[in-house]
């Protein structure tokens, strides 16, 4: 004999690893962005000698590009609503 809970099962399965996926996508894609750019900056430093300016520019610019992805998928989760 089934319970309704294990019906409901898969169903609550499915949307945890989507939402998972979704925010481990989100957290990957916030912190790739982040390093490209302090990477950038701390390359950029050591080429052309200007320790630590491009490295802090690269800081900056990397939250910057942050908060802008954050920005988008706060617009689309209130667009879902």
């Amino acid at each position: 004999m089934k319970r309704p809970d294990d019906e409901r099962f898969p169903d609550k399965f499915g949307r945890s690893v989507r939402a998972l996926s979704d925010y481990m996508g989100l957290g990957l894609q916030i912190a790739a962005s982040f390093a490209f750019f302090v990477f950038l900056g701390y390359w950029a430093d050591t080429k052309l000698g200007t320790s630590p300016f491009l490295l802090l520019a690269g800081v900056v610019v990397g939250m910057v590009g942050m908060a802008l992805i954050l920005m988008k998928v706060v617009r689309s989760a209130n667009k879902k609503q």
